[in-house]
């Protein structure tokens, strides 16, 4: 089976898979397609592969050197979605606040009373369970990112050591740095490694003084994309890489 037609299976299937291609350096125009789960197809050399992770991580296409040679990596994925386990204000916000850029989101949360759509009209999925159930069913990958919202150790402590053993590319909690360092304890207490900590952005977002729900939210999401492109989120007249992160010709 040729690239152009695993590639075609894999997203009929709505799957995740980068094609790697080298433009420069040895072997130039070697394919490789790489799928989520590791598997490969084309002639392009095997140590490629190690490359794939990194590159759906971040979702989208970009150029990557690596050992003296340039590759373009093609990255093919459904959007990335937000996952929100806790329906307070804050999380149709953050619904409404993904949809402008073309993430889907679903939120969950065992209190009935609040996951409804009159509470959510931003909301793409709506689930009212338990966190462990709830994670089961969304079942976050590399394309989601999670946050969590419901400041309650029942809710908060299961939501955020599921997310710990998916492989969602953003984990968030909202919380003030006492609030945060208690729960970091809790979770140690549950088994939680310490190593897995630093995945965890909390307080979530970045440092925008935000003071609103809708603030709090573009906020967080600021942080999500520079999570996602691999960037610092600081000011684009400080940044020493490509201004446009997913351009191949990018202006600097």
């Amino acid at each position: 089976m040729s690239i152009f037609e695993e590639l075609r299976g894999v997203l009929d299937t709505g799957g995740r898979a980068v094609v790697l291609t080298v433009v420069s350096g040895e072997n130039v125009g070697v394919k490789l397609l790489v799928r989520a789960d590791g598997t490969t197809v084309g002639r392009g050399p095997s140590d490629l592969a190690a490359l794939a992770p990194a590159a759906l991580r971040r979702g989208r296409s970009h150029v990557i050197e690596h050992d003296g040679v340039t590759i373009f990596a093609d990255v093919f994925a459904p959007p990335p979605r937000l996952f929100v386990y806790g329906a307070v204000d804050t999380a149709e916000s953050l619904c409404r606040a993904v949809k402008l850029v073309g993430w889907t989101s679903v939120v969950a949360d065992a209190r009935a009373r609040f996951a409804t759509p009159e509470r959510l009209p931003s909301a793409d999925e709506i689930l009212v369970a338990w966190p462990e159930e709830a994670f089961a069913q969304v079942q976050p990958d590399a394309g989601t990112a999670v946050v969590v919202l419901t400041h309650d150790d029942k809710f908060d402590l299961p939501a955020l050591k599921a997310a710990l053993e998916s492989e969602a590319f953003y984990i968030g909690a909202l919380g003030s740095r006492r609030n945060q360092e208690r729960r970091r304890e809790r979770l140690l207490e549950a088994g939680v490694p310490e190593s897995a900590f630093d995945r965890i952005a909390g307080p979530s977002g970045l440092d925008i003084g935000a003071a609103s729900s809708a603030e709090t939210a573009l906020s967080m999401l600021a942080e999500m994309l520079a999570t996602r492109a691999g960037r610092s989120g600081g000011p684009l007249r400080d940044a020493k890489t490509r201004i446009h992160a997913g351009s191949f010709a990018g202006k600097k």
